[in-house]
């Protein structure tokens, strides 16, 4: 008598959220440069319902933080449309989605991986938050593009933008920058906090 398989954490809707927001906050909360709300663009309200429902294990430092809210010209300038856009394809208009998707468009402007910058393990942990969250991105980005990659192209398309050298990715030079492999160190981010 065969054992039924056991199912993957990334399989397991809570598993997967707890998992994402736990990761995000490890990160953060270990940033030596910025506070909390300004490393992942949320204000402490959010912050707090996000530990509280997610992250339990933060919220005594979540707790600490002051009641103040983020300056919106805090923000990059593409800040606001990469947030847009990542709530429009959100999954089911959750609160998630929206946390989500302000850290989504602050982390992006760090220098690592997109999954390294939010603190994951491999990428294979950002796709399942994609698939989680944003699968119509997930379904849009079929070639499986670097997150970074395709978010900056899909913004550049919507303001009638030529981002690409070539028509298509098939003939271009840079298709290794946009498609190639994406390993590495997972505390590459952390050790550059550490070394300051």
């Amino acid at each position: 008598m065969s054992e039924a398989p056991t199912a993957s954490p990334l399989d397991d809707a809570t598993a997967i959220d707890r998992m994402i927001f736990g990761r995000i906050l490890d990160l953060a909360i270990r940033d030596p440069q910025r506070s909390l709300p300004a490393s992942l663009a949320l204000n402490p309200d959010d912050l707090r319902a996000l530990a509280a429902r997610h992250a339990p294990q933060h919220e005594p430092a979540i707790a600490a933080l002051p009641d103040s809210t983020l300056n919106a010209n805090d923000d990059a300038i593409e800040e606001a449309d990469l947030r847009g856009f990542l709530v429009e394809h959100g999954a089911r208009g959750a609160d998630e989605e929206r946390w989500l998707a302000a850290i989504l468009a602050r982390r992006s402007l760090e220098p690592n991986h997109l999954w390294q910058d939010m603190g994951f393990q491999d990428r294979g942990e950002l796709n399942a938050m994609f698939r989680r969250h944003f699968p119509a991105l997930v379904a849009a980005n079929a070639n499986d593009m670097k997150w970074k990659k395709f978010f900056y192209r899909q913004l550049c398309e919507r303001e009638g933008l030529l981002l690409c050298k070539s028509p298509n990715c098939e003939v271009c030079e840079d298709v290794e920058v946009c498609f190639g492999e994406e390993s590495g160190d997972p505390l590459t981010t952390l050790a550059r906090l550490a070394r300051g």
